[in-house]
């Protein structure tokens, strides 16, 4: 039995962040009810078509869930809505701000008729403060939180390559549900969860702010390698590059020694404790460089290795797909789609005492009518719903 069997979760939602926390509950076992605009759909089933003329990120997102088409905004959709929440263990939504509670799925509103219910709401900037209602996209909280500020090249800042605010909001959102699962276990009762991308994001923020701290310098922009441990990122070498990082001096040690094979450098004050290296990072750089570039990528990876230097290859798309370690561990499936199957990764955190769930990615409106008729709506009232394309 997965854990989250037994759990029906409703949820509105769109884009990244709520459907990547409410797929990681489906993983669970739960059941997770996706409700959809009619003919459109999430919107992020349009963002492209590169998975069998599937979007990317819809497919990674929404696995294991059931999909209702439903017009929030037909007469009709509040007695869906009603009968739906009223059964749910937990709803889940990051529609546009005040939209649900407009549509009577506020907690409070929620939990008079249904008092262990618990609603979790993700947004841009939380339920109050002066930005709550200020819309927000993933670039933008990257933006608004300080991480533009230090990632990218020294005058040139970059954005992560995925949505890392929406992911950050999306793990905060599922462990809070979880956290407020085993809860209402304990008491009976309920509860209303408020997840904000801007403080998901200032908690990842931590180390940089911590650095940056009573006024200090904060950390520069330092493209691939490290901006306060060195040496600590990419590096030349005589047919390529290695990514390479040193933790403590015991490592250091050992590279000087066994690695570039200049244990002089050990006792050179300049070179001292990370500290130090970082202050004469322009000296010590010219002499690793100049040490890799007698040596091919492989020939580098060899000595680290024996050295017990961690080190990793620069994988591209391709070389995650064939990555041995994955394949060793067993870690890929294959789920459904409207498209045919595709392969899809496990969910990280292997146990021994369950499977995780790796069912199809929904068609849009593939149980909407199972879904009304379970809940009591006949053949003629689902027909008259779908006519006035209340479906």
């Amino acid at each position: 039995m997965r854990p989250l069997e037994g759990i029906t979760v409703v949820t509105l939602e769109h884009a990244i962040a709520a459907p990547f926390a409410t797929r990681q509950l489906a993983d669970l076992g739960a059941r997770v009810i996706k409700i959809e605009r009619p003919g459109t759909g999430d919107f992020a089933r349009a963002y492209d078509h590169r998975v069998n003329g599937l979007a990317s990120h819809f497919v990674w997102t929404n696995r294991s869930k059931e999909s209702l088409t439903l017009d929030l905004k037909h007469p009709s959709a509040a007695r869906v809505l009603a009968a739906l929440t009223e059964k749910a263990d937990v709803v889940v939504q990051n529609l546009a701000p005040g939209a649900a509670a407009r549509l009577g799925l506020s907690y409070t509103a929620l939990a008079e008729r249904n008092p262990g219910i618990i609603v979790c709401n993700i947004s841009g900037y939380g339920a109050d403060g002066p930005d709550r209602d200020r819309k927000a996209y993933d670039l933008l909280i990257q933006a608004e939180a300080g991480f533009l500020s230090v990632t990218g090249s020294p005058g040139q800042p970059a954005k992560a390559g995925v949505s890392v605010a929406d992911i950050a909001a999306g793990m905060y959102a599922y462990s809070s549900i979880l956290g407020a699962l085993i809860g209402r276990g304990q008491t009976g009762q309920g509860a209303e969860i408020d997840v904000s991308m801007l403080e998901a994001m200032a908690e990842w923020m931590s180390f940089p702010m911590y650095y940056a701290f009573d006024g200090a310098e904060p950390p520069q922009r330092s493209g691939a390698s490290h901006a306060t441990i060195y040496p600590y990122g990419p590096f030349p070498t005589a047919d390529g590059s290695v990514m390479m990082g040193l933790q403590n001096e015991r490592e250091w040690a050992l590279f000087c020694d066994r690695v570039i094979r200049q244990p002089e450098l050990k006792a050179d004050a300049r070179f001292t404790g990370n500290a130090a290296r970082v202050a004469h990072k322009p000296e010590l750089a010219a002499i690793i460089t100049a040490a890799f570039a007698e040596l091919t990528s492989d020939q580098l990876r060899e000595r680290l290795d024996a050295a017990g230097i961690a080190n990793a290859r620069q994988s591209t798309m391709a070389d995650l797909w064939a990555h041995p370690q994955l394949k060793a561990r067993d870690r890929w499936r294959e789920v459904g789609t409207s498209e045919g199957p595709i392969p899809a990764l496990l969910p990280p955190g292997r146990s021994t005492a369950f499977e995780p769930r790796m069912d199809a990615v929904p068609a849009l409106g593939a149980d909407t009518r199972a879904i009304l008729s379970e809940i009591g709506l006949t053949e003629a009232e689902i027909d008259a719903m779908a006519e006035a394309g209340a479906i």
